[in-house]
């Protein structure tokens, strides 16, 4: 008898696996470091591809009943993911600590085989459904599409009103449901999958016995929690925040952690007085008002805690705009904080807008005598998540694109003024000097010449172990008296150091090098130099990636602090992709050792794997590029991590289920799909840009529409690749059972390859070459498909 299509169950089991690893990376990127994202994703995409290889090897799975084996791996599968995280979230990695031993690599070690235990139940069900219904692969990768699709877009506000961890334990719930419905001709089954269920539902409601993770990279934060001085906690899609007590000035100071370290403050202000702000005069946030005309029109980008939104009326600023990324942040301003900041938003000469600055920036038609750019990024902050919920460290703030806009919105007389910190400036200025390089080359686009006119760096002690760099950029050259008052403030602070000013004479340091050396000698600098300090552009939005890959193994941590932006980042990311590597290899290698006799019947097997391995690499490349690149446009994080995921799945669901709808030869199909997406590719790195541009300064359902009609192309040629393969390989051989499962797993485990090397080829070749090599790989993977018969050469069962 014909059996029934497993749409439901297909839809729900990819709906719960993307939404567990969206929740997942949120909760990690809090618990460890942003990069750590990495394994997670890896190990996600791992486990649902053990799941194919265990389909495929087991001999008990493949003569299993498939009405029984989606219900048992769907139940265990929730009821995975509650254990898994309880038994994750008190342990704390202390993986970039100098005095990682082998106690900490085996807590990761556990922590790795705990979350690929969820992540291999869903390997199960979707490889049980494919592989036993191959000739409906078409609906049923559309149908898993949809799943994902929908999981992308629940996850942002699911984080919002469950938190990370409910949203966690509500994906298992999710994932047990897609085994109901084939339970119920199992009394014992449906039971308990409805224990299980209810097991689930209780802290998904109430959020009862769930813990906050341990966060292992900042041990002051786990103080503050532990003597309970945290006063207020609110996750975001963006970064958690948390408010503590000052230890030292309770009542008058308060603490933000960022994702547990340590972000901004919040100063007790009436409103009225600032009595309590004189120290302001001597300190860094006084150097760009020294400078500047009386009243000024004031830009902050990153207002945080309202600080610096304060020192602006302190200095008697006519009108101060303040913008904020984080939803949670803004919300303390306004809402929760209010009476202790002096309701800062209600204030006549205060705006305070939630959104992103780059976004903001593009839209703003008004100028500005200060654009202030207050260590406004986070590491959390520009979060893009594939359907891997794949994270890049990158930051649109400190791109050459955005300083040339920055300076489109000045006065004729206007600053702007970029202050972070530096760990080790003597040593490594990396930070100053990359930022002041791409500051230069935007001045030259925009046409401003005799760049060392228009620029002045000074320091002051900042928060232990940072140094606390301001770079002031001036639109039209700085004349002597504004150089002698910044010079005359710089001294006025406690340990006040002054770096640059124009008029000082060449010095041998990388700063006055990337100020002063002429224009041709630049590139030879940027080249010896140890660290990677030329300009950034929106290309490669990299800012922090200081270290060559080539270099990155080899390099020492030195200093007594281990700065996290010094090579430790690249290190981790090289590592991981071994791992995957190493770990990909073994796993492909595996049907060789435990199905030889069925391995040697499976024809084409060269040509498959190279197919189906360009899929997964080919995919991920694209989503990332397309993700990063739409960013922009819609300006918040957030919205560029649920719309354009939403809008790629659910086009690539579209696509695969039109092509089920084609009775055509297979090449036609193929080379349709091939030509689309070049066209696709080709007019995305030619024409984006002006789209951005054109689009950026409309209302957020224009921008959302916008960004659906221009993935929408790309998703409806990349949904017909997979099924298409899938169909192919079920009818080259009568064990189609196996050899759709195993395909099905090269695919993720290139998939874990590619979420990770997309980043090293972002990083090195910028988004638009990773387009390129993309489009070059579906390319080879068409070439692969082209040598498999279209007829079968048996009847397929």
């Amino acid at each position: 008898m014909p059996r029934k299509p497993l749409y439901f169950e297909i839809f729900t089991t990819s709906l719960g696996a993307l939404l567990l690893e969206i929740s997942y990376t949120r909760i990690f990127s809090f618990k460890v470091f942003y990069y750590f994202t990495y394994l997670l994703i890896g190990l996600g995409l791992l486990g649902i591809g053990c799941g194919g290889i265990a389909v495929a090897t087991s001999g008990r799975l493949r003569r299993a009943v498939p009405e029984r084996v989606i219900p048992i791996a769907s139940f265990a599968g929730g009821l995975s993911v509650l254990v898994s995280y309880l038994l994750i979230s008190p342990i704390q990695l202390n993986i970039a600590d100098k005095t990682t031993g082998p106690r900490e690599i085996l807590e990761l070690v556990v922590v790795a085989l705990l979350l690929t235990t969820s992540f291999f139940a869903v390997g199960v069900v979707l490889s049980t459904i494919l592989s036993r219904d191959p000739e409906r692969a078409q609906k049923l990768y559309a149908a898993d599409l949809l799943g994902a699709a929908l999981g992308c877009t629940l996850a942002v506000p699911l984080v919002w009103t469950l938190t990370p961890p409910r949203t966690v334990i509500f994906s298992g719930l999710v994932i047990a449901a897609g085994g109901l419905r084939l339970a119920r001709g199992s009394r014992a089954l449906l039971a308990v999958g409805g224990f299980i269920l209810a097991i689930l539902a209780v802290p998904v409601a109430t959020g009862f016995g769930l813990r906050d993770p341990v966060v292992a990279k900042s041990k002051s934060y786990e103080e503050f929690r532990k003597n309970k001085l945290v006063l207020y906690s609110k996750w975001s899609p963006v970064f958690r925040i948390d408010v503590a007590k000052h230890p030292f000035y309770p009542g008058d100071v308060y603490l933000v952690f960022h994702d547990g370290q340590p972000g901004s403050g919040i100063r007790r202000f009436d409103g009225k007085t600032f009595d309590r702000f004189e120290y302001l005069n001597k300190d860094p946030r006084a150097l760009p008002f020294a400078v500047l005309p009386p009243e000024p029109k004031v830009l902050i980008i990153g207002a945080a805690g309202g600080h610096e939104v304060v020192a602006s009326l302190f200095f008697k600023a006519g009108h101060v705009t303040g913008v904020e990324l984080n939803p949670a942040t803004y919300n303390l301003l306004t809402n929760v904080f209010a009476d202790i900041t002096g309701h800062l938003a209600e204030n006549p000469k205060v705006t305070l807008l939630n959104g992103d600055g780059r976004w903001f920036m593009k839209q703003a038609k008004d100028k500005y005598d200060l654009i202030w750019f207050v260590a406004p990024d986070s590491y959390a902050a520009m979060n893009a998540a594939t359907s891997g919920a794949f994270v890049l460290s990158e930051s649109y703030l400190y791109t050459q694109e955005m300083i040339g806009e920055s300076l489109k919105h000045l006065t004729d007389q206007g600053i702007v003024c970029t202050q972070f910190g530096e760990i080790a400036y003597d040593r490594k200025p990396n930070r100053t000097t990359r930022y002041i390089s791409t500051a230069r080359a935007a001045f030259a686009d925009s046409g401003i010449s005799n760049f060392e006119d228009h620029v002045m760096v000074s320091s002051a002690p900042g928060f232990p172990p940072f140094r606390e760099l301001a770079v002031l950029l001036g639109k039209t050259a700085f004349t002597p008296a504004q150089t002698a008052a910044f010079i005359a403030k710089s001294r006025q602070i406690e340990a006040g150091t002054v770096h640059y000013v124009p008029g000082m004479p060449p010095a041998d340091t990388p700063l006055s090098h990337v100020i002063q050396l002429p224009d041709a000698e630049l590139p030879s600098f940027f080249e010896k130099y140890p660290y990677q300090i030329n300009p950034v552009r929106d290309d490669a939005p990299f800012f922090w990636h200081f270290a060559r890959f080539r270099d990155a193994l080899s390099a020492p941590v030195q200093g007594n602090v281990i700065d996290q932006e010094d090579s430790i980042a690249e290190q981790v990311t090289v590592a991981f992709l071994s791992v995957v590597v190493v770990l990909a290899a073994i796993f492909l290698l595996l049907p060789l050792v435990t199905l030889r006799k069925v391995w040697s019947e499976m024809p084409l097997k060269g040509a498959s794997a190279v197919y189906f391995a360009a899929l997964g690499i080919g995919f991920m490349f694209i989503e990332v590029a397309v993700i990063q690149k739409l960013t922009l446009l819609l300006g918040y994080p957030t919205y560029a991590l649920s719309v354009t995921l939403f809008g790629i799945l659910l086009s690539s669901g579209l696509g695969s289920y039109l092509s089920a709808r084609y009775q055509g030869p297979r090449k036609n199909l193929l080379m349709a799909a091939l030509g689309g997406l070049t066209v696709v590719v080709l007019a995305s790195i030619a024409l984006l840009p002006s789209i951005i541009d054109a689009v950026v300064g409309q209302a957020l359902p224009v921008r959302i529409l916008a960004a659906t009609f221009i993935i929408a192309p790309a998703g409806l040629c990349l949904g017909i690749f997979m099924p298409l393969g899938l169909r192919t390989v079920s009818r080259l051989t009568e064990r189609s059972h196996e050899y759709v499962a195993w395909v099905w797993a090269i695919n993720g485990f290139f998939s874990v390859i590619a979420s990770i090397l997309s980043t090293i080829l972002a990083m090195v070749v910028g988004f638009r070459v990773l387009l390129l090599i993309a489009l070059g790989v579906y390319f080879i993977g068409a070439l692969a498909l082209m040598r498999m018969p279209e007829s079968p050469p048996r009847e397929a069962t």
